[in-house]
């Protein structure tokens, strides 16, 4: 404890929650649709088991439904559908199984891989991996349009395969054993003209290869010949933005396989994409497209209303002659609908949704390349006798959860990538709040509305990228003093720019996290601070109420940092006194034993040294306090550490009870006991 630790970003499953609990003793309308729906899926008829499949896809999109199809396997009922003789049905067999494994979270895609539909999924991966070719020269025919098949159904089950390797490590080892690499390399070979099918292969790889040495030996060569060729692709629209993002992590996740003199100038094309990507302003694309969009329904309007007027007068010629022979009215719509020139439905908001996905990729993707693993102790030795492990050793620590890498651990060629590409110049841009006209615009259109969601997303991302950055960088890097102080103005303006303190836990979170990295930093150079008691407290009597646990180990933390400088300085005593109050009561009262560890660590830290802490130390009678409860904390830890807490905190709460009893006794060697 007394330091913030970095954030290591792991692709969550898009819907974690499980499925909805089951009724007893009832039969509803739930139960009634999935036993008539899936009794449909044996019928002879291709297109009554293509109508099912439809309606189930739709039904499992709403989680209360889920536990009526789970409990009649729905899955061995779908799973064989995905080798149906039935182009149609295939797709959507494996549309309602995407569906299911999005919707159904971690329990439903384990009970899905243990229905065994791995085994059809991958066959079919394959036998379209193998048709694609020549589907491309003659795409099958659906309703008199020219639809691809091939591509479609390989797009629900590339999905539906990413959704459960993201779950499910079985699934994840039969991906590596059956060789799907190649096949799903074999579709994003279609980058060029099916950008969403590659956006759909290109999410599944970077699942696949995050923390899976095991596939690193199947990207030789050619394989990476693929992956550059996408990344490098000049198209700029937005989704090719994320195409490219998605890509970037993807070879960033597979780096032990590039050769050390290469990997300089990829991590260098790295984060050029991600420079590309954080310097689209998303508040003013959305005002942009939002007004595009607008246009576009104008002229579909207008020329609809054209169309109709042009139909009328051609019946009229129609019926004044009846020797002429009519045109079908379909036809002839058809021919004469611009409509069909125009971009289809919603592709503004769709330009948009990209943009912000990738940015957030992007923001995540560069937490970790700040961040790895604990190393072996073969890497240790590398790293150990190699010409950079002074500075190595300076811009990392160990402590429990993870080692932190700065990006100048790798080299200088890339550290000055890092820099070149202005990236942390383009982060602390997106952690300023949304463009408010941007929001207004999202909250009155509601398929817009979701789009909030997600910028409020990247933010808190930039902000725990800020807070990797403050980690592992020099201050010179990071622009020196004049810019850090800078900063923390900044961070004070984003928590009391409002009349009330933020409430929301996922930004009180990212935003304390970047907050006490930053005093952190500048307590260690000898930076003054910028904010004042006042607001330190009165955040941390904010924080300390939230529910979100990491939330008031922050604020806690914030507090001792800045209570350790004031510590130093004249005059303070009064302020310590309310600061170690605070700290006393956070540490007797919390409920979270991390908490009153980090408490207490706290109370360490401004009370170690100093004659103004010395006077407020006895003036809230610091020592008597702290003996009196130093058996309490031990008892707590007996009874609530087995079992509530991992391995690294109760170490960590056994460093923090260590400290306790040594830091009594050099209170009492100070001579400060109450006569």
């Amino acid at each position: 404890m007394g330091k913030s630790r970095a954030r290591r970003f792991r692709r969550a499953p898009r819907a974690p929650a499980g499925p909805a609990p089951q009724r007893d003793g009832e039969r509803g309308p739930e139960e009634e649709a999935a036993a008539e729906l899936l009794e449909k899926l044996q019928h002879p008829s291709a297109e009554v088991r293509e109508y099912a499949c439809a309606s189930i896809s739709k039904l499992l999109q709403q989680k209360h439904v889920i536990p009526a199809f789970v409990q009649r396997d729905v899955v061995r009922c779908l799973g064989p559908l995905l080798m149906d003789h039935s182009l149609a049905v295939r797709e959507t067999a494996a549309g309602a199984l995407r569906n299911l494994s999005a919707c159904g979270g971690f329990d439903v895609c384990d009970d899905m891989v243990t229905n065994d539909i791995m085994t059809p999924l991958v066959a079919l991966l394959k036998e379209c991996s193998t048709g694609l070719d020549a589907n491309q020269l003659s795409p099958k025919k659906c309703r008199g349009t020219n639809k691809n098949y091939i591509e479609d159904i390989a797009n629900e089950a590339i999905n539906l395969l990413w959704n459960i390797c993201e779950c499910n490590n079985t699934a994840l080892y039969i991906f590596n054993k059956e060789g799907c690499l190649e096949a799903v390399l074999h579709y994003m070979k279609r980058f060029a003209t099916n950008v969403d099918l590659a956006i759909s292969v290109a999410n599944c790889l970077q699942a696949v290869t995050e923390d899976n040495p095991d596939l690193l030996s199947s990207f030789n060569a050619s394989a990476q010949q693929i992956l550059e060729t996408v990344m490098m692709c000049p198209e700029s629209t937005m989704k090719h933005i994320l195409l490219r993002t998605l890509i970037a992590g993807t070879i960033w996740n597979i780096k032990d396989t590039i050769p050390p003199g290469s990997l300089g100038s990829t991590v260098n094309a790295i984060l050029k994409i991600f420079s590309e990507s954080l310097a689209i302003d998303a508040g003013e694309t959305i005002i942009r497209m939002n007004e595009a969009e607008k246009n576009r329904l104008k002229l579909a309007v207008e020329a609809e209303t054209e169309e109709n007027m042009s139909d009328t007068a051609e019946n009229c010629v129609l019926s004044e002659d009846e020797n002429m022979e009519e045109t079908p009215k379909g036809k002839l719509r058809r021919e004469n609908d611009v409509s069909d020139l125009l971009p289809s439905d919603k592709w503004e908001l769709k330009e948009v949704t990209a943009l912000l996905t990738a940015q957030q990729t992007a923001l995540e993707i560069i937490v970790n390349m700040c961040c790895s693993e604990d190393p072996s102790d073969d890497e240790w030795e590398e790293l150990s006798s190699s010409d950079e492990s002074d500075l190595f050793m300076e811009n990392s620590y160990n402590e429990g959860s993870g080692l932190l890498l700065s990006p100048l651990c790798l080299s200088d060629e890339v550290n000055s990538a890092f820099l070149n590409n202005l990236i942390p110049k383009k982060i602390l841009e997106k952690t300023a709040f949304p463009n408010s006209v941007a929001l207004d615009i999202c909250m009155h259109n509601p398929s817009w509305k979701p789009l909030i969601k997600k910028l409020n997303a990247v933010q808190c991302r930039a902000l725990t990228c800020l807070q990797s950055i403050l980690l592992v960088s020099d201050v010179d890097c990071l622009g020196g003093a004049s810019a850090l102080q800078s900063l923390a103005q900044h961070l004070s303006q984003l928590i009391f720019s409002k009349t009330e303190l933020p409430t929301d836990t996922e930004f009180l979170e990212a935003v304390t996290s970047a907050l006490r990295a930053l005093l952190q930093t500048m307590a260690s150079k000898n930076i003054s601070q910028c904010m004042t008691p006042e607001q330190l407290l009165a955040l941390c009597e904010a924080g300390i109420q939230s529910s979100n646990t990491s939330v008031r180990v922050n604020v806690v933390g914030i507090l001792g940092i800045s209570g350790s400088v004031l510590a130093k300085g004249q005059d303070t005593a009064e302020t310590l006194k309310m600061i170690g109050k605070f700290l006393l009561e956070v540490a007797m009262k919390e409920s979270s034993l991390v908490v009153a560890g980090e408490a207490l660590d706290a109370l360490f830290d401004v009370f170690a040294d100093g004659k103004e802490a010395e006077k407020a130390a006895l003036q809230i009678k610091l020592l008597p306090t702290l003996k009196e409860f130093q058996p309490v904390f031990r008892m707590r830890m007996r009874k609530e550490g087995k079992g509530q807490y991992s391995t690294d905190q109760l170490c960590v709460l056994d460093n923090v009870k260590m400290n306790l009893r040594r830091f009594i006794a050099y209170q009492e060697t100070l001579g400060k006991t109450p006569t």
